[in-house]
């Protein structure tokens, strides 16, 4: 019996531990954050990039303005979003390599 308790105990913490470690990661591009933040008028990091370097910015000027005020600029890149919010300000987001 008193085995039969233990085998128990070591299946169940087993259990629970794999439970615990079990994350779930949500990705979204880049094009999604930018057009929540022109929807929103809120520049901000969304953080959820993967652990990867992003940069964001905004212009009042042009897509292209808001791609360079983004922090890291001219590094190589892996995704770019950019949208225009309804006042006309343009938001850019860079997912790098």
């Amino acid at each position: 019996m008193k085995s039969v308790l233990l085998f128990l105990t070591f299946v169940l913490s087993s259990f629970a531990v794999q439970a615990a470690e079990t994350v779930t990661i949500t990705i979204s591009s880049a094009q999604q954050d930018a057009e929540t933040m022109a929807r929103t008028g809120v520049l901000r990091h969304c953080g959820r990039s993967g652990g990867i370097l992003e940069g964001i910015g905004m212009s009042s000027v042009s897509a292209d303005a808001a791609l360079r005020r983004c922090c890291y600029w001219g590094r190589p890149y892996r995704e770019i979003g950019l949208a225009r919010s309804r006042s006309g300000i343009w938001y850019a987001v860079v997912r790098y390599r």
